[in-house]
């Protein structure tokens, strides 16, 4: 079981409006779940950019070709 913490967080005007009109418009039910979701989302974006720092970093592998495409859709298919 999962407990939730609370965390209080002081927003400008302007700033609380937009997540009000932000929940609104996008359905969620509280200020906290929009909150939640934009750090979920952030989460994923450091991730995927550590991912890319990694490759960036990393030696560079064999150039694909033709059939290494087809070979790849064989073996996706084959997995389903």
């Amino acid at each position: 079981m999962s407990f939730m913490n609370t965390m209080n967080i002081s927003l400008p005007d302007t700033l609380r409006a937009y997540v009000d009109e932000q929940v609104d418009r996008r359905g969620y039910s509280t200020s906290s779940e929009y909150v939640r979701e934009l750090i979920r989302r952030d989460q994923s974006r450091q991730h995927l950019r550590g991912l890319l720092l990694a490759g960036a970093a990393s030696s560079p592998g064999e150039p694909v070709s033709q059939p290494y495409f087809e070979d790849l859709r064989l073996r996706v298919r084959r997995a389903k």
